[in-house]
């Protein structure tokens, strides 16, 4: 970045005045050492072109027409009468020695471009505007910086910069669009050698790019100053003093703007060529990190090379000193004022919608800082940590690359840090000072301010308490938006789900699983009550008492059973509520005709903190011969357009061939249980995720021995012939060979077998849709985690005694394309911690 020093006026400790210096001692006036006349800013935006001086220090201060006359003629061969004539004739009015003396006294002194009257040089403090750049050193002097940058002028010789400029646009276009960076990421990656040579040559380019600016300065005629590096922001940063180039016209000062990109440029084309010549993919990245660098550095909110072009561009040399006047030219009883008029119509159009573009983009970024502090704090700390580990594991390996590598990892994480915190404190200082300073001598004024200001820490101090996960590490699976920062501070309903926050909720976990830790995070199901409706008063889906949600999914809503088909379809469209739909079904078939009866289980959701859960249990009883026996078990659960929500469905079916009616104990017991099974039905909605599917299991077996039991119902075999006993039937589904009958349904997605998944998914504008035929047997169907397909899963249940229920062939699930896979059989699938 360049550096052009300019901004405030100084201040200074009070000068001696005239009349407090003895006769004796009074000097006439004259320049401090090192004072510069750079006579009229050219190219302008000021309605009124100011002159320009420079101090001894770099700061160079605008003065209007008059303060220039006087300082020029305060040369000390002067006293202040012939000051005010020479100053009279070139200004073309009358101007008294008194006149002079005052002008002198309270302007010029305190900008430290006179002598004091006794002779000495003023104390002043030069300009420290809270962006500027801090803890800075020089590197060269401005001798050494002439001397080493002068070789580089000619590279702006026009022929050399439109052949430059080509080349990088080529260089540029074939690497982001033609080779890509994944080979050069990996090989980078891979070999910390390579990194470190790839982060050095990075840094040396920032380097280069400020002997451009250095250079370009040259080119024009003007005379760089020191270069070194320094601290902007929260980045460490080099600089080049090339204030002199306010002596240069408009285009000089724009071509020394754009001089260091243009050395960007140069760098990205000699990388490029060193590539083709020895192959190595990862110098590659230096052409992106030059990429970069620019688009950066052409950023007008900061004091970056975009400020500078824009500035240069307009004729306001510093954008940042007419934020003030901006906003109050606005207001309608500032229009008539001379400062609101002091810029050139076109010139105060472009700086005015800088101005509303910076201040609140400032003002939002400094608000982020610090409701975001905590979290990044933590963040920090949790990764200087690990970072610190793999450097120990270095150490011990002998590895010098690699400590290298994990010394840089761990600068670039503590150094924002300790940029943020020095900005803030910075902030907090000059708001205290500040205040005190305008309300001095008003003690109303002043308590009022002071009131303020301790309101600001106290709240500051309530939204940085450590408390719960105030200070918890930004975690992986987290989406980072503007919601979950504000929510940081920002007090949550007790029933929505936020993270780092409290709430009443209930989180389900299977029983015997390992709990999931920050390092091992999990898929996890928490239910939240309805907000809206009375306690306990989550409803099955066609129960009389909600009204029935709008269908708002890109899929056709399923079609409703038929004959003795059985369904549950959860759908909820309302934010903080939970829906449940839950149908049980006991079939008898004993005309012998097809048994084709479907079971389905259906979770749909359209909303935010919310869940869908549906539950179809169907047990299908064959009494004698039936020639066709294709039943169906459907589940699918969809997300869509949800934000920490979950569906959940559960299909589970038995089918069972008796070769007669069950005897009258056994047509009591089956009775008996059956009336358990549908009050247990009427009260899934408090049972716990992880236990539905094994209570439903275990309800199949107790079902099939009461029918192994019977003597009336002799097993006979598979139930698509001549059965001499009761079998359970199952039908064949995803990754099998669908049995007859079966017809997947559009957008399904195969999941693991017989695994209810649990989990708040994330946010996502997919979409699922469509039913696959889920073996007879338990089928659960969570929703997919990136909530972009529905998913279901395949089950089958061995027949009794060893024979297959159906002789179609069923084949592991294959996997999705947003889960990465399937976990086997028996395995529970990743969750993610509850919320």
């Amino acid at each position: 970045m360049s550096l052009t020093t300019g901004g405030p006026r100084p201040e200074a400790g009070p000068p001696l005045s005239p009349a407090e210096t003895p006769a004796t001692q009074r000097r006439n006036p004259s320049h401090a050492d090192g004072v510069q006349l750079l006579g009229q800013s050219d190219g302008s935006g000021y309605r009124e072109a100011p002159y320009l001086v420079r101090r001894a220090d770099g700061q160079t201060l605008q003065l209007t027409r008059l303060l220039y006359l006087v300082l020029a003629a305060a040369d000390g061969s002067r006293s202040e009468a012939e000051i005010a004539h020479h100053t009279s004739q070139g200004f073309g009015r009358l101007v008294s020695a008194a006149n002079v003396g005052t002008l002198m006294q309270s302007q010029l002194l305190p900008m430290g471009l006179l002598r004091l009257a006794d002779g000495s040089e003023p104390e002043v403090r030069k300009a420290d505007p809270l962006l500027g750049m801090r803890f800075r050193f020089t590197v060269t002097d401005p001798e050494r910086t002439r001397r080493i940058t002068a070789p580089f002028a000619v590279l702006f010789n026009p022929l050399i910069v439109v052949a430059v400029t080509a080349a990088f646009l080529a260089a540029s276009w074939w690497v982001l669009m033609v080779r890509g960076l994944g080979s050069a990421t990996h090989e980078a990656f891979a070999n910390p050698v390579l990194l470190l040579l790839v982060f050095a040559v990075t840094i040396l380019s920032a380097g280069f790019h400020e002997f451009g600016h250095a250079a370009a300065a040259r080119r024009g005629g003007a005379t760089p100053g020191a270069m070194g590096a320094g601290l902007y922001l929260i980045w460490p940063a080099f600089f080049t003093d090339v204030t002199d180039s306010y002596r240069l016209g408009r285009g000089g000062r724009l071509r020394t703007d754009l001089g260091g990109l243009y050395f960007n440029a140069i760098i990205a084309v000699l990388i490029t060529g060193l590539w083709w010549a020895t192959g190595f993919d990862a110098l590659l990245l230096v052409v992106v990190t030059q990429l970069l660098q620019m688009v950066r550095q052409l950023l007008p909110l900061v004091r970056y090379d975009g400020y500078h072009i824009l500035a240069d561009a307009t004729g306001v040399p510093d954008l940042f000193q007419r934020i003030k006047p901006t906003l109050l030219g606005l207001l309608p009883w500032h229009w008539g004022k001379p400062e609101s008029r002091a810029l050139k119509p076109w010139a105060r159009a472009v700086v005015t919608l800088w101005v509303l573009i910076t201040v609140p983009l400032l003002l939002f970024s400094v608000a982020m800082m610090v409701l975001s502090l905590p979290r990044l704090l933590g963040t920090a700390w949790a990764s200087a940590a690990t970072q610190q580990g793999l450097l120990a594991a270095s150490l011990a390996a002998g590895d010098p690359a690699g400590v290298a590598v994990r010394a840089l990892a761990i600068a670039a994480v503590v150094l924002p840090v300790l940029g943020m915190l020095y900005i803030f404190l910075r902030l907090l200082r000059q708001l205290v000072t500040g205040m005190w300073r305008k309300t001095a001598g008003r003690a109303l004024h002043r308590t009022a301010a002071m009131g303020a200001i301790v309101a600001l820490l106290a709240g500051l101090a309530w939204a940085w308490w450590p408390d719960g996960g105030t200070y918890r590490p930004v975690q992986p699976y987290e989406r980072g938006t503007l919601a979950d920062a504000a929510a940081t501070v920002l007090p949550q309903g007790s029933t929505i789900l936020r993270e780092g926050t409290a709430g009443s909720t209930v989180a389900l976990w299977p029983q015997g699983e390992p709990m999931p830790t920050r390092d091992n995070p999990r898929l996890g199901m928490v239910l939240v009550p309805a907000e809206k409706a009375a306690a306990g008063s989550a409803q099955p889906a066609g129960s009389g008492t909600d009204a029935a949600p709008s269908w708002v999914f890109p899929f056709d809503r399923p079609a409703a059973p038929e004959g003795d088909g059985n369904q549950a379809l959860a759908v909820n469209t309302t934010d903080g509520s939970v829906k449940y739909s839950v149908a049980f079904a006991l079939v008898w078939a004993d005309d012998g005709g097809p048994v084709d009866t479907r079971n389905e289980a259906y979770a749909f959701a359209d909303c935010a903190d919310c869940a869908a859960v549906a539950v179809g249990f169907q047990v299908v009883l064959i009494v004698g011969e039936a020639d066709v026996v294709v039943p169906e078990n459907l589940s699918a659960a969809a997300n869509y357009n949800c934000r920490d929500c979950l569906t959940y469905a559960l299909a589970s079916q038995l089918v069972l061939t008796l070769d007669g009616p069950l005897g009258t104990d056994s047509q009591g017991q089956l009775e008996a249980l059956w009336a358990e099974i549908a009050d247990y039905g009427r009260t899934l909605r408090n049972q716990p995720l992880a236990s539905i599917q094994g209570r439903l299991s275990a309800y199949k077996d107790r079902i099939t021995a009461i029918v192994k039991a019977d003597p009336a119902a002799a097993r006979t075999g598979p139930s698509t012939g001549p059965s001499t006993g009761p079998s359970p039937a199952t039908s064949a589904g995803p990754g099998g060979t669908p049995a007859p009958g079966t017809t997947p349904g559009p957008g399904a997605t195969p999941a693991p077998s017989g695994q209810p998944a649990t989990g708040p998914t994330g946010s996502s504008s997919g979409s699922g849709s469509g039913s696959v035929p889920v073996p007879t047997g338990t089928a659960p169907a969570p929703a997919d985690p990136a909530g972009t397909a529905p998913t279901t899963a395949p089950a089958t249940q061995p027949a009794i005694g060893g024979l297959p229920a159906s002789d179609a062939p069923v084949e592991p699930a294959a996997p999705t394309a947003d889960t990465g896979g399937t976990a086997p059989a028996g395995e529970p699938q990743p969750t993610a911690p509850p919320r």
